[in-house]
């Protein structure tokens, strides 16, 4: 099985940016331990602070990976155009976020992309992601 995850705007920053919100720790410190989880599956790691770069990136591998688990960011509550690339590919998404964007500010209650996505998961800090990874290996 192959997966790519896609990090979108400011998430390079994860450990730095707002620690009491996304934790202390940065993605990549993170994804080596997310590996070692799922020995069997292949996981790719993308992260680009333009809108522009993600759907590059989705339409390079979106026809061939088993699954995407996409964190847009802030580019979740803006962008048609990443919803119409989710429509447009293959490979199923699962929209995911670190923290629970229901309990922050109004304009982050609404996404673009969820109804384009195979499923949202929100809230669980880092282990978003290994949720997300768990729905795909299940939904074998």
């Amino acid at each position: 099985m192959k997966i790519l995850i896609i990090n979108g705007p400011n998430l390079n920053l994860l450990g730095k940016r707002e620690p009491g919100i996304y934790g202390k720790s940065s993605f990549d410190s993170y994804l080596p331990s997310l590996r070692a989880k799922f020995p069997n599956v292949e996981i790719d790691y993308f992260q680009s602070n333009i809108e522009g770069e993600l759907i590059n990136k989705m339409h390079e591998a979106g026809f061939t990976v088993d699954g995407i688990i996409l964190n847009a960011g802030a580019y979740t509550h803006t962008s048609v155009a990443l919803h119409d690339c989710i429509r447009a590919i293959t490979s199923p998404v699962i929209e995911v976020h670190i923290s629970n964007v229901h309990q922050r500010e109004e304009f982050r209650h609404h996404s673009m992309i969820s109804a384009a996505c195979k499923g949202v998961i929100c809230g669980f800090g880092l282990d978003s992601y290994r949720l997300a990874l768990e729905a795909f290996c299940v939904g074998r």
